[in-house]
């Protein structure tokens, strides 16, 4: 629950203020949490000048005292940040450090979530890699089968990737004790995965945008495998692999690793579709 501490407290409101759940009043001059309608989301212990406001429910070590030197980010240099990440698709054979891989999820877990939810949950992949490339090429195998079975006007034009699905599956089946397979059209050899699953399409995603930010900052490399997300998809044995929790899905699949190519410029997008009223 969340507490305040009475003889730090003095009485401002501005934790009042910014509740949003409005569970927060002052009573004798110092702010009362009723702890009814919270929902955890800790503004009050972040907009508090005094520091009174505590919980027992999350580590308050994870709390920082803001610092200009330390969290402020120019936002010229965030923006080409942000234009300059590419999708990697080619990758070293070097592995994925362990602490860098916890970086990444830190970034993921302090994102911001619908009503807190905090449901967003990581599976990291890296000693079983070979085993999570098998199942899900034999998925991508079988729902390029049916596809393939009951192609229409409508669906023709993701013939092409039933197909592929059916020549991956076929290439790895051929040699499938190799680590390393120039062919390998789903994990494109990357040393790691991180499976990001949620209650909330919307949670899952905004947490796997952060990590990206993250993922380059550390000077990695990412993309986003829609094939395996696909694959997973009613998939008992892909979920039971990756240990997904009861009424969480599979929202994105990170694939991981040290890039092998460099990048000299960004490249360009569509004019902004804007409307301002």
């Amino acid at each position: 629950m969340m507490n305040v501490n009475t003889e730090k407290c003095i009485g401002c409101g501005l934790c009042v203020k910014d509740c949003f759940p409005r569970d927060i009043e002052i009573v004798d001059g110092k702010a009362k949490i009723n702890n009814i309608t919270c929902i955890k989301c800790g503004h009050c212990i972040a907009v508090c000048p005094k520091d009174a406001v505590s919980t027992d429910e999350y580590n308050m070590k994870d709390v920082k005292n803001y610092n200009k030197d330390e969290f402020l980010v120019d936002a010229d240099n965030l923006l080409n940040f942000i234009k300059f990440r590419r999708t990697i698709r080619q990758f070293t054979d070097k592995e994925v450090e362990e602490q860098k891989i916890s970086k990444i999820i830190e970034a993921g877990r302090f994102t911001q979530t619908g009503s807190n939810m905090q449901d967003v949950s990581f599976t990291v992949v890296r000693e079983g890699m070979q085993e999570l490339r098998a199942l899900a090429l034999e998925s991508l195998k079988e729902k390029g089968e049916v596809m393939l079975a009951n192609l229409t006007p409508q669906t023709m034009r993701f013939k092409r990737y039933a197909e592929m699905w059916i020549s991956m599956y076929k290439e790895f089946k051929a040699n499938p004790d190799e680590k390393y397979n120039e062919s390998d059209r789903l994990f494109f050899n990357a040393p790691a995965v991180i499976v990001v699953t949620a209650n909330s399409d919307v949670n899952g995603a905004l947490a796997s945008s952060n990590m990206e930010l993250m993922t380059n900052a550390l000077g990695l490399g990412t993309f986003f495998s829609g094939f395996f997300v696909l694959a997973a998809q009613d998939n008992k044995k892909i979920m039971d692999f990756l240990g997904v929790k009861e009424g969480k899905k599979v929202v994105t699949c990170m694939v991981l690793g040290y890039p092998d190519v460099k990048y000299f410029r960004t490249a360009p997008r569509k004019e902004a579709d804007i409307i301002w009223k």
